[in-house]
């Protein structure tokens, strides 16, 4: 029989949420939204604007997993791909 003592915690673990980029939370929820017939670039823009995560579709986890990402950091992340995408050499 395991001894109880109410003078100390006990400690209950859990396995940490992974991480997953933000690039890829981005592809996933543009797809999810693709496939559900929405326009992806709208509805992020959407939610960015106004953080009411109804704008993305909870279709695939898009909803939940858009909800762990601060709104800085996706507009961040998108003007970081843009400027590294966009060649502005004359």
């Amino acid at each position: 029989m395991a001894d109880y003592n109410a003078n100390h915690t006990q400690f209950f673990k859990t396995k940490p949420d992974v991480e997953v980029p933000i690039k890829e939370i981005l592809n996933l929820v543009y797809n999810a939204m693709d496939e559900k017939g929405y326009n992806p670039v709208n509805q992020i823009v959407g939610y960015i604007m106004s953080g009411d995560p109804t704008y993305i579709t909870s279709h695939k986890g898009a909803r939940s997993m858009i909800m762990k990402v601060e709104r800085d950091e996706l507009v961040e992340e998108l003007l970081t791909e843009y400027i590294k995408n966009k060649s502005w050499e004359r």
